[in-house]
């Protein structure tokens, strides 16, 4: 590496120029105690300009030093002749060598050295030696996420939507995509209950030729996201029965008629009668539990006695 050490002036330092920024972290209280007591322990990198330095490394370091009222700071600084390649190098390796990187820190690292290599299997090599071993279809899905709107990128980075739901929100329209992120932000689903819920939506919208937009910002949706006497879990719960009962409104009247004749059974304890997964199948199942011999055999009578039940027939029929 072509640097010297040397203390500059923070008013040389030009920080609107966010070229080599990797981190996405803005927080700096825990670096300012720290340098405030024991100073800096790694060195910021900057590359000399004109009249002034870009940051290459230590963007956090360098905003603490800032808030602390120093004027100057020491520094290793590169030639202002170093290339581009050089300086996004040395911005990787210090950033995926002190900890793992967040998938838009990936995209980011991987948006920048893109433009020097084209062929997507010696980009993975690059980047394996700059401490960040990604295989070539995961770089594939990682490269633009850095280029998505800040509404995406925040859910990203607070674990609200995972990857494979970033990428399936990405191919539709934004007002769409807006309206899930929004929609999954309040709910804090798992992936699982977000695709059944953008799949439900996806299909009403098709059925109903309306927009996906029109469909999650329905009425009766904003109620149950409004109601302060539900949880979260039942808020969620609620919104994706409504979808489901819209999408489905057939298998919706039969689990209405289905559940008022199950509760008019009575069952005894120790009985659980389970439907067909949405009553495409004729079999039902009934489940006895039970601890000794005496239990059984009192499940036996009642069992006797369900199967005379004429609110069992009309389930069954």
């Amino acid at each position: 590496m072509r640097f010297r050490e040397k203390i500059v002036n923070l008013s040389q330092i030009d920080f609107s120029d966010d070229a080599f920024r990797i981190t996405t972290e803005k927080q700096v209280d825990d670096l300012i105690h720290s340098i405030n007591h024991v100073g800096i322990l790694h060195l910021p990198l900057l590359l000399k300009k004109e009249a002034n330095y870009t940051i290459i490394c230590g963007f956090r370091r360098i905003e603490a030093c800032r808030r602390l009222n120093w004027s100057k700071l020491e520094a290793m600084i590169l030639d202002s002749d170093t290339m581009r390649l050089e300086c996004i190098k040395y911005a990787i390796t210090d950033n995926a060598f002190q900890r793992p990187l967040n998938l838009i820190e990936k995209s980011r690292s991987i948006e920048m050295l893109s433009d020097f290599f084209k062929d997507i299997n010696r980009l993975s090599e690059e980047l394996s030696v700059l401490g960040l071993s990604e295989h070539p279809s995961m770089i594939k899905k990682l490269k633009d996420i850095c280029h998505l709107p800040e509404l995406f990128q925040k859910s990203i980075l607070s674990n609200t939507i995972s990857l494979a739901m970033v990428l399936e929100l990405a191919g539709m329209s934004w007002d769409d995509a807006k309206g899930f992120i929004n929609l999954f932000n309040a709910l804090k689903l798992s992936l699982n209950k977000q695709r059944e819920i953008v799949t439900l939506a996806k299909e009403i919208a098709m059925r109903e030729d309306k927009s996906i937009l029109q469909v999650i910002e329905e009425s009766h949706l904003k109620k149950i996201l409004m109601n302060e006497d539900l949880d979260k879990n039942q808020k969620a719960h609620n919104i994706r029965i409504y979808l489901k009962q819209r999408r489905f409104p057939n298998i919706a009247v039969i689990e209405k008629s289905y559940e008022k004749y199950r509760q008019k059974l009575n069952l005894e304890r120790g009985f659980k009668l389970i439907a067909p997964i949405n009553f495409e199948s004729p079999t039902y199942t009934l489940q006895l539990s039970f601890s000794n011999m005496t239990q059984l055999k009192g499940l036996k009578t009642a069992f006797d006695a369900l199967m005379e039940n004429p609110y069992l027939n009309k389930i069954v029929d």
